[in-house]
């Protein structure tokens, strides 16, 4: 089956696309819950603003076709749970597949799946099962029409900096991109490098592949507003962004203010300006 219908649903007639990322509670960390402890509540906020998709988890996508209206997100369907984001690793490492991944996906109404490919520092096991996942979703989404979101996550060690840390070094993050895209990835969901301004190099490496660029930890609406900016014009496809939005205090005005960014190529100072409207705090 074409997955370019999906792929239409996902992305503007320009190709572009911002998927706000709220599948945070799939991986049992407390600190990833600020923003979200309200899922309906949160889904609805965000709808409400307009961004292109939504990724959830299998059990919170019921919520988003329960809106009504003939506004219409696109799913972006979580389908891996890991255990490799807290401050200390646990013994065993895992990346788990939820079953019939694109079955569920289909039954959804999603537009894509998402998966991680992960590279940890000495856990060759953990990224074998990463690279596994990839190959078996492959095969299934082939049959069912699916596109398939490939996530290349390349981490520091735990005792750097403690927790779940990306490596801006873009020397691991282009292998990493290209292995997604040669494992048959038709959407990239990749980190930013330390110096935005060599993104370009990624985009290259990934063969004509979009790259949606994840938005990471926290920053400051100055900081992630000239960073989405700059990835832009370094030629990214779109942004996948999380906490930046559903732990902001204004998570409608910053949805607006980055679909700005990414459709209509807003400055810095248009941007923002969306973030002056009232907040609609999640409760």
């Amino acid at each position: 089956m074409s997955r370019k219908p999906r792929l239409n649903r996902m992305f503007s007639e320009q190709g572009k696309c911002f998927d706000v990322a709220i599948d945070h509670g799939f991986f049992n960390e407390a600190s990833f819950l600020s923003g979200i402890e309200n899922m309906k509540q949160a889904i609805s906020t965000i709808v409400e603003a307009g961004p292109n998709c939504i990724q959830l988890s299998v059990g919170q996508a019921a919520h988003l076709p329960s809106i009504p209206g003939s506004q219409k997100i696109g799913l972006v369907l979580r389908t891996d749970v890991a255990n490799i984001y807290g401050h200390t690793l646990p013994s065993y490492l895992f990346s788990e597949l939820i079953d019939k991944a694109i079955e569920q996906a289909v039954r959804l109404d999603a537009v894509s799946v998402c998966v991680n490919l992960l590279l940890l520092p000495n856990q060759p096991e953990l990224h074998y099962q990463c690279v596994k996942n990839v190959a078996k979703l492959k095969t299934e989404c082939e049959k069912y029409g699916m596109p398939l979101m490939v996530e290349p996550l390349v981490m520091l060690a735990n005792e750097t900096k403690g927790g779940y840390m990306v490596d801006g070094d873009i020397q691991k993050i282009m292998p990493l991109v290209r292995q997604a895209v040669e494992l048959g990835a038709d959407v990239i969901k990749a980190d930013p490098c330390d110096d935005v301004q060599q993104y370009h190099r990624v985009i290259e490496i990934a063969s004509g592949v979009p790259v949606l660029v994840r938005g990471g930890g926290r920053a400051s609406d100055e900081e992630i507003v000239s960073r989405t900016i700059e990835l832009m014009k370094q030629g990214a496809s779109g942004i996948v962004y999380g906490r930046n939005v559903i732990q902001h205090e204004n998570p409608s005005g910053m949805t607006k203010a980055l679909m700005s960014i990414v459709h209509e190529g807003a400055t810095k100072e248009q941007a923002l300006a969306y973030l002056a409207a009232p907040s609609g705090i999640f409760k």
